[in-house]
């Protein structure tokens, strides 16, 4: 594995390179694809390796607020597809701060590790206590959203507010009925990906059967990362991570979050990881985000709920100046503390 991962560094020297049917390669940090800010690396050891986060600090574009929100990305997704959502927060006077996690992106692609959601929350926090930021504004979505609130419930008094954007664990798949995966049987699926299933998936998925032209550019960045010289690498994270994604619920822990909270929903998502291998009966109990909105508005004390509805996974690509009023109204208004719910 480490002779490959040689390999792969040095081949990415050459990306992007061109596939037959020309769709671009990247390297294993994804290397050759364009970031719409600054990319920056934040150094550091976890779990006997020297690792590194890919990060974009940008700086309030407009009159400076004196707050910073920090963007965490889904698991189809990195850090620059922010990008439309980093210029408005930054026209609007905040500091924004947008990782890569470790094992995504531009981040390091261990060749171990024990992901889990409360070690990569502390490397983020980390990453912020770096650039000198004690509180900040916290806004993830999918896979982002799950590490948004185990963040919040982690480091609650340096968490001003949390914003969850159609988070995936708002249900425990394996309690549900979905079987098991291996690391090796994700493996296995990951190494398989190509432009073509990813935009399927999506299309599907997150989108209800519909397809726009802006969303093309991301299905070339994770295919072109994917397929790229770091192929094994990138699916061997790829499978520890839906491993964790899998195991790891927070859903149990929405009760003891503590900060002022502002779930936004697109109702016709229907992700739910494992339902394609799900018996028949047991998918059609899962992803039912015009369901799971509510119902986690009900167990996070004062959450506040803003529905889209008819829209996917992702409002804020779907229909961004809509998402960012929603976004920029919660935020104007003074932030209420909320209590524990019985």
């Amino acid at each position: 594995m480490r002779l490959r991962l040689i390999a792969f560094a040095l081949a990415a020297l050459l990306a992007p390179s061109l596939h037959a049917d020309q769709q671009p390669l990247y390297g294993p940090q994804l290397e050759g694809f364009d970031y719409p800010y600054t990319l920056q690396h934040y150094r550091f050891e976890s779990q006997g390796a020297s690792l590194e986060m890919g990060y974009m600090d940008v700086a309030a574009g407009g009159r400076a607020n004196g707050h910073t929100v920090v963007l965490l990305h889904g698991k189809n997704f990195c850090a620059a597809t922010w990008e439309a959502t980093i210029k408005v927060l930054s026209d609007a006077g905040y500091r924004v701060i947008a990782p890569d996690q470790v094992g995504f992106c531009t981040s390091s692609k261990p060749e171990h590790y024990q992901y889990s959601f409360q070690q990569l929350a502390n490397n983020t926090h980390n990453l912020l206590l770096e650039l000198g930021i004690k509180d900040a504004i916290v806004l993830g979505h999918s896979t982002g959203g799950m590490l948004a609130a185990r963040y919040a419930l982690l480091y609650p008094e340096e968490t001003e507010r949390l914003l969850l954007v159609n988070p995936i664990g708002l249900e425990d798949w394996k309690a549900l009925g979905v079987p098991y995966r291996s690391v090796d049987e994700w493996f296995a699926r990951e190494v398989k990906l190509n432009v073509d299933s990813i935009r399927e998936y999506e299309r599907k998925t997150y989108y209800s059967g519909r397809w726009a032209p802006a969303y093309e550019r991301w299905v070339t960045m994770l295919a072109g990362l994917n397929q790229g010289p770091g192929h094994n690498v990138v699916a061997w994270n790829s499978a520890l991570i839906y491993d964790m994604i899998f195991t790891q619920p927070v859903y149990y822990e929405f009760g003891n979050i503590k900060v002022p909270t502002l779930l936004l929903i697109g109702t016709a998502d229907t992700t739910a990881i494992g339902s394609d291998v799900a018996p028949p009966e047991v998918k059609a109990r899962l992803g039912h985000y015009d369901v799971l909105g509510k119902q986690a508005s009900q167990r996070i004390p004062g959450a506040t709920l803003v529905e889209f509805p008819g829209l996917g996974h992702a409002p804020q690509m779907e229909e961004p100046k809509r998402f960012h009023k929603a976004v920029l109204d919660w935020l104007g208004q003074p932030a209420t503390p909320p209590t524990k719910q019985e």
